[in-house]
């Protein structure tokens, strides 16, 4: 999803436009996480990018997009630009501490 989102809309008011907004995006990534995985990929991630305009777009975590929007709403903008990009992704081993090391010892 590449999309530039305006927060005017004739009929509704912001705080609908908001809401409809962030279902509209919520609805994109459940679509998206519920496609077939491809073999030897553990879960479906995300790549996002959030800004003013696609230019000026910077990389954020799939958590702060609602962050964001509420920011542009405090800040009074009109309209966002947000790209989600879904990509395969693997799950890292968790590294053991070494204090998991010493209880073990004993």
């Amino acid at each position: 999803m590449k999309k530039t989102f305006e927060l005017t809309h004739p009929k509704l008011n912001l705080a609908r436009r908001v809401d409809a907004v962030k279902h509209e995006i919520k609805k994109y990534i459940k679509r998206e996480r519920n496609k077939t995985l491809p073999e030897d990929v553990d879960f479906w991630d995300f790549d996002c990018k959030f800004g003013d305009t696609a230019l000026d777009a910077k990389d954020i975590h799939l958590s702060e997009i609602n962050k964001n929007i509420d920011a542009v709403v405090t800040q009074e903008k009109t309209s966002f630009y947000l790209e989600i990009v879904a990509k395969s992704g693997y799950r890292q081993a968790k590294p053991t501490t070494s204090t998991d090391d010493e209880i073990d010892s004993e």
